[in-house]
C-alpha cells in the first residue's frame, strides 16, 4: 500500500527555533578532557582546544550547547575552575566517581563556544549549591559593573561581559540519584527565588526550570505540575529528559520490553511524541489554573540513544580516575536512524520545543568520537542531525501521514513512516524528513504538496519548470553497521533515486530501517 504525505507551506506548526540543534558538554569521562579540550593533541590550538572537534561541531550545525552538566553540575562549585590553571586543585567527582582536575571551566567554555560559533547555555547548580553561588556565577558571566566577581572575571583576562542569555536552574532534581535531590514543592521553592534573585542581576536572561529526567518517572506529571505551581511566573522553559535504549525496546522504561526488540526501538520517535503532547498539556493546565497570559515553552535539554542497561550493568569503579572512559556508545545505522526519528518528533512540535540539546557532543553518547593523538571522525548519528540541521529551515510544517501502521510490543500501533516537512518562504524550498519504520519492509511514499503543483511559495528550478528535488538517505543493509577509527566511512548517507514526479506528487522508495530527507526546490 502507499503511504501519502501531505503537507502545504501554507498551513504551519510554527517557526524553527534553531536552538533545538543544541548539544551538551559535561565533565563526565572524556567529553571535556581528550574530547573537546586536548592540549597535548597535535591538533589543539593555543588554549589546548581541538581544532578537528570544532570543525565537526560547525560541520554538525550545532547552535547552543548545555554546560557543564548533567549529574556533575549538582556538585559542582563553579570558582574550582576559574583563575590561574597552577592554583586550581582538583576535586572529587561524585556523581561519575572521577577526580576533576578543574583545568577547564568557565572561562575555557565560553572561549571554546566562540570559536565552534555556538551560544552557552549554562547551568547553574541546585543540589549542593546555594542561591548565592547561582548569583555569583551569573555576576562573573554578564555584569559589566566593577563589581566583585566582575572585576574577578577581569582579572582572569576577560574584561568584557560575556551576556550568557539561557540558563538552567539545576539538573534532574526529581531524581534520586541527584545530588542534593529534592521533592517538587522543595525545588519548586529554591528555584523561584533563585529565579527572582538571577533576574535582579540580569532581567534580560532565559531560565529553564527541571522537569522529568524521563516519563518513565514516578512523579511524572505531578512534577510539572508542582514546581510550576511555584516557578510560572520567573521560569520561561520546563525541561524533559529522555534516552532510548536499544537494549530496552526504546524507551528507558521498567515496562518496555528487553532483548532487542528491534520494532520497538524503530519507533522510539512515536514516544518522544507522546512524551512532548503530556508535557505541553501539564503546561497549558497551570496556565490554566493562573488564569496566565504566558506561555512555558519546553527544552528537551537531554535526548539521545544511549545503551542505559548496560551502562548501569557494569560494575562501580573503585579508583578516582580522572577523564575515564564512560558510556562511549559505538552507534549503528539503527540507532541514526533513531536520532532522526527523534528529530522529526521535535520538529513536528516547533511551537513549543524551542530548544533541545542532544547529549553529549563529543565522545560520552556523541555523534563525535576522538582518541588521544588522532584525528577526530563522524558516528553513524552524525548524519541525520547534520542534514537536519542544514535543511530545516525556517518553518515547520502541519504533516500528515496516510497509510498502514506498525504494532509495536512497546508503543502498540505506529505508524510505519514517521514525516515532518519544512519551508523556507525566502529561498521557496521545501524538506521533507521522513523515517521508515520497517525493520523488514521499503515503503512506497507519494508526497502530496497542496496548493498546486508545487505548493505554495515553492520554488520551480527544473528543466520542464518542475521542482528541483533530491532524496538523501542513512541506511543500510546491515542495520548493526558502525562507524570506528579504523573505517570512519562505512555509514555515510546515500543519493536515492526519485521514482517519479508528476503532477506535483513525488513518488518515493524508502529503505527499511532508512532515514530520509527529500529537498524541492
Amino acid at each position: 500500500m502507499t503511504i501519502r504525505v501531505l503537507f502545504d507551506p501554507e498551513v504551519t506548526v510554527g517557526a524553527i527555533d534553531r536552538r533545538v540543534f543544541g548539544s551538551f558538554v559535561e565533565h563526565m569521562g572524556r567529553s571535556v578532557y581528550e574530547g573537546i579540550y586536548e592540549p597535548d593533541s597535535p591538533q589543539a590550538d593555543e588554549d589546548g582546544l581541538r581544532r578537528d572537534v570544532i570543525d565537526l561541531v560547525r560541520e554538525l550545525g550545532v547552535t547552543i550547547v548545555r554546560y557543564p552538566g548533567g549529574n556533575f553540575l549538582s556538585g559542582y562549585d563553579w570558582t574550582d575552575g576559574v583563575g590561574p590553571r597552577a592554583a586550581r586543585e582538583p576535586r572529587l567527582d561524585l556523581a561519575w566517581h572521577s577526580l576533576e582536575t578543574n583545568q577547564f571551566g568557565t572561562d575555557e567554555f565560553l572561549a571554546w563556544c566562540t570559536k565552534a560559533g555556538v551560544e552557552p547555555m549554562l547551568a547553574v547548580n541546585l543540589g549542593s549549591g546555594t542561591l548565592g553561588s547561582a548569583v555569583e556565577l551569573l555576576e562573573y558571566c554578564n555584569v559589566q559593573a566593577p563589581s566583585r566577581f566582575a572585576r574577578q572575571r577581569a582579572a582572569n583576562g576577560h574584561a568584557e561581559p560575556y551576556g550568557v542569555r539561557t540558563w538552567c536552574l539545576g539538573n534532574e532534581m526529581d531524581g534520586p540519584w541527584q545530588i542534593g535531590h529534592q521533592s517538587a514543592d522543595e525545588y519548586g521553592r529554591k528555584a523561584v527565588e533563585v529565579a527572582n534573585a538571577m533576574r535582579l542581576v540580569d532581567p534580560g536572561i532565559e531560565l529553564v526550570a527541571c522537569g522529568s529526567s524521563g516519563r518513565y518517572m514516578p512523579t511524572f506529571g505531578a512534577w510539572e505540575d508542582r514546581v510550576l505551581e511555584h516557578t510560572y511566573d520567573q521560569v520561561d522553559y520546563i525541561s524533559l529528559h529522555q534516552y532510548y535504549d536499544p537494549y530496552e525496546g526504546g524507551s528507558h522504561d521498567p515496562q518496555s520490553p528487553r532483548h532487542g526488540d528491534t520494532a520497538s526501538f524503530l519507533a522510539s520517535g512515536a514516544h518522544l511524541e507522546s512524551f512532548i503532547t503530556e508535557v505541553v498539556a501539564t503546561t497549558d493546565a497551570v496556565k490554566a489554573r493562573k488564569r496566565s497570559a504566558k506561555t512555558i515553552n519546553l527544552s528537551l535539554d537531554e535526548w539521545n540513544v544511549w545503551s542505559m542497561s548496560r551502562f548501569h550493568a557494569q560494575p562501580a569503579r573503585s579508583t578516582w580516575d580522572v577523564a575515564p572512559r564512560l558510556i562511549e556508545d559505538t552507534y549503528t545505522v539503527a540507532d541514526a536512524v533513531v536520532v532522526g526519528d527523534l528529530l522529526i518528533s521535535i520538529l513536528r512540535h516547533a511551537d513549543r520545543v524551542q530548544m533541545a540539546c542532544q547529549a553529549q557532543l563529543v565522545n560520552v553518547i556523541a555523534p563525535i568520537r576522538a582518541e588521544v593523538g588522532a584525528p577526530a571522525w563522524r558516528q553513524t548519528i552524525f548524519h541525520p542531525f547534520a542534514l537536519t540541521a542544514r535543511h530545516a529551515q525556517a518553518t515547520a510544517l502541519v504533516t500528515t501521514v496516510i497509510g498502514p501502521g506498525l504494532t509495536t510490543a512497546a508503543h502498540g500501533e505506529v505508524a510505519q513512516v514517521s514525516a515532518v516537512a519544512t519551508h523556507d518562504p525566502n529561498s521557496g524550498a521545501v524538506a521533507v524528513f521522513l523515517v521508515n519504520r520497517s525493520p523488514d519492509a521499503d515503503a512506497e511514499v507519494e508526497l502530496h504538496p497542496r496548493g498546486g503543483p508545487a505548493g505554495p511559495g515553492v520554488q520551480r528550478t527544473g528543466p520542464g519548470g518542475e521542482p528541483a528535488i533530491t532524496h538523501t538517505a542513512v541506511f543500510d543493509d546491515d542495520l548493526m553497521a558502525v562507524n570506528q577509527q579504523s573505517a570512519p566511512d562505512r555509514v555515510v548517507p546515500r543519493a536515492v533515486p526519485v521514482l517519479a514526479n508528476q503532477d506535483g506528487v513525488v513518488q518515493l522508495r524508502l529503505p527499511r530501517a532508512s532515514w530520509n530527507v527529500v529537498r524541492i526546490g
